[in-house]
């Protein structure tokens, strides 16, 4: 396979300055409100780009539940490889990918906990086998095999058949609140369509990106 004779010239839409929300969030949900008219696949998974406090990244796929005026939510083990890089540097990225669009958008901002109640509110509309996953979980960290997991997870399934499925304390959400986004749409020739969003105190500025 060649991979470098591998190519795509994209000729859907076009992103213009002078026609989009002044604000990259209303901005963001039209364009994700599309992704999901269209039924693109998995249109609220996102790439999330943490990093230690020297530098060194590391990146996954997450799925956001959240989006609000205070930025983009989502929700994970505290205790996994995110949750500790996350605890010693807020910087964070997210990227989202619809290629049935031939759009991503780039998002930089810093990430916090969510409260309490939110966490709790929504681990408790999770179905009751993600939860059982949630509890008997001990995200990044290296365990024998598979069906040493799998073990866990049938003997907290029989603990809790007939109760409730607390939420752990090391489960929980995060709020994203961001500082740039970035709105990139494919055009032909490579002249892609990029529009920058950057936050001065509490305005946002917009200007066109070389692509």
């Amino acid at each position: 396979m060649e991979l470098a004779n591998i190519r795509k010239d994209y000729r859907l839409k076009v992103l213009d300055e002078n026609q989009i929300s002044r604000d990259p969030l209303q901005q963001f949900e039209i364009w994700l409100n599309e992704a999901i008219e269209i039924r693109a696949n998995e249109p609220t998974a996102m790439v999330l780009a943490t990093a230690t406090p020297d530098g060194v990244p590391s990146s996954r796929i997450v799925l956001l539940k959240a989006l609000s005026d205070h930025g983009f939510g989502f929700f994970t083990n505290y205790s996994s490889r995110k949750g500790t890089e996350i605890a010693l540097n807020q910087n964070v990225a997210l990227l989202f990918h619809w290629p049935e669009l031939e759009r991503q958008v780039r998002i930089e901002g810093k990430a916090d906990k969510t409260s309490y109640r939110i966490s709790e509110d929504y681990f408790n509309t999770r179905p009751y086998e993600s939860r059982l996953s949630a509890v008997i979980s001990n995200q990044s960290q290296v365990v024998p095999d598979r069906k040493f997991l799998e073990k866990l997870w049938e003997e907290q399934q029989n603990d809790s058949v007939e109760k409730e499925v607390a939420r752990p304390s090391h489960w929980g959400g995060y709020m994203v609140e961001p500082f740039r986004i970035e709105f990139w749409q494919g055009r032909s020739n490579r002249l892609h369509d990029r529009i920058l969003f950057y936050r001065q105190g509490m305005d946002w500025n917009i200007t066109r990106l070389a692509p």
